[in-house]
């Protein structure tokens, strides 16, 4: 199945569910607008090379669009529509005035110069700057986009439009407009669920056994602040392998060790284990921090945890989902667990348009809240309707978005 056929599918589940009729539904599942733009860059020896851009603005109803821009070499119109829908459902569920949005250019990043990069950036911004706007669609790094990226943008929409427009995107510097706390906003939204979880499951979390996979931002933060929590962190990993400790590891020792190594691995405190290995040993919380489809049909049956939080994008299949469903394994979906980052933008967003500035401290006691509230929401759904919790966040969320399509009333 295709990654957007089974996006499609987990709308049109709870688009069953809740009884919504043909015409709303073809509504919800269609973007608004696609814009597919051709990019002539100069490169460093001269040479005009054209890439190719794209920009899926999926809904609006609930307010302007919100989405990152990824540069990859297998970046396709097809999985950009898909993270476009997932962006829509990932606001709703955290109750933001949001819609969706996803963007990208088919480039490889890892072969240009940082100049080629800022060249390509600001001819993809010039040609998509009349779809994208502060009230309109705010973009923000994604894949092999950051701060750096978002400056740019910011630098050439202003510029095109004659005044200082920080709201444009999220993710910038902080010198720039840019939120406190936003780096590390996915990581504490995963850590704050991951606390819900065991207040949910009455579970203690001081001395439960946390397992990552996934030692990059998302992944270490989570790891860094769980064990602040008093959790025990016995295994995490990245692309190289995995280490474990049946004590716990010291996180920041880690950290260094990967600075200093490039990898996780040869830890010397710990036991180095393959990624699979990782995933199925017996732990309190199981933490997909990585890449997408790592539990499956084939080793659902030896997840040994009581709970998964996904910190990463669709980490688990549906085939896995139902299997760990049945073992009574909870399942926080991705739409939820790692929407910090985008609760974290609306933050920034509210801030540049004010022209206030927040602590860290107001950040991270307002995404508290808005955590909080929305993992009680999904979970209330899932027993209201006896799902499992991706399909109670589906149904919170599309139940909000065509809500409001309803009540802007008919335009077809």
């Amino acid at each position: 199945m295709s990654f957007l056929s089974y996006v499609r599918e987990q709308f049109e589940e709870a688009a069953q569910i809740l009884n919504l009729n043909e015409g709303l539904r073809e509504v919800l599942e269609k973007p608004e607008r696609t814009i597919i733009v051709s990019l002539p860059c100069k490169m460093d020896n001269g040479e005009v090379k054209v890439f190719t851009g794209y920009r899926v603005q999926h809904n609006s109803a609930r307010g302007p669009y919100k989405g990152g821009i990824r540069y990859h070499p297998d970046v396709t119109l097809e999985e950009v529509t898909a993270l476009s829908m997932l962006m829509t459902w990932k606001c709703a569920v955290v109750d933001i005035p949001f819609g969706g949005a996803k963007g990208g250019i088919r480039c490889d990043p890892k072969s240009m110069s940082q100049a080629e990069l800022e060249r390509l950036t600001r001819k993809y911004t010039m040609a998509i700057a009349r779809v994208i706007g502060p009230y309109l669609d705010i973009p923000a790094p994604d894949v092999y986009t950051d701060a750096q990226t978002m400056a740019w943008i910011m630098d050439t929409y202003s510029k095109m439009y004659g005044e200082p427009t920080p709201a444009v995107v999220t993710g910038k510097p902080i010198a720039l407009g840019g939120s406190e706390g936003r780096n590390e906003a996915t990581g504490m939204g995963v850590a704050i669920v991951t606390r819900e979880v065991a207040k949910y499951l009455g579970k203690p979390l001081k001395g439960a056994r946390v397992v990552v996979q996934g030692f990059g931002n998302a992944g270490s933060i989570s790891a860094k602040l769980l064990q602040e929590m008093g959790c025990r962190i016995i295994a995490v990993s990245d692309s190289k392998g995995g280490i474990y400790s049946k004590d716990q590891l010291d996180v920041e020792k880690i950290a260094e060790h990967k600075r200093k190594t490039g990898s996780v691995i040869n830890y010397e405190k710990a036991k180095n284990i393959t990624n699979e290995e990782l995933l199925e040993l017996e732990c309190d919380f199981l933490i997909p921090a990585a890449i997408e489809n790592v539990i499956t049909a084939k080793n659902a049956d030896r997840i040994n945890t009581s709970a998964v939080i996904e910190a990463a994008n669709g980490p688990t299949t549906p085939d896995a989902d139902k299997i760990l469903f049945e073992k009574g394994i909870l399942v926080v979906p991705d739409t939820l667990a790692s929407a910090g980052g985008v609760t974290v933008s609306y933050f920034e967003w509210v801030q540049n348009l004010t022209r206030s500035k927040w602590s860290v401290e107001d950040v991270k006691a307002n995404l508290d809240t808005k955590m909080v509230k929305a993992f009680n929401d999904v979970m209330r759904t899932a027993k209201e309707y006896a799902v499992n919790a991706r399909q109670a966040a589906m149904i919170v969320a599309v139940k909000r978005v065509a809500e409001a399509v309803k009540a802007l009333g008919s335009w077809f």
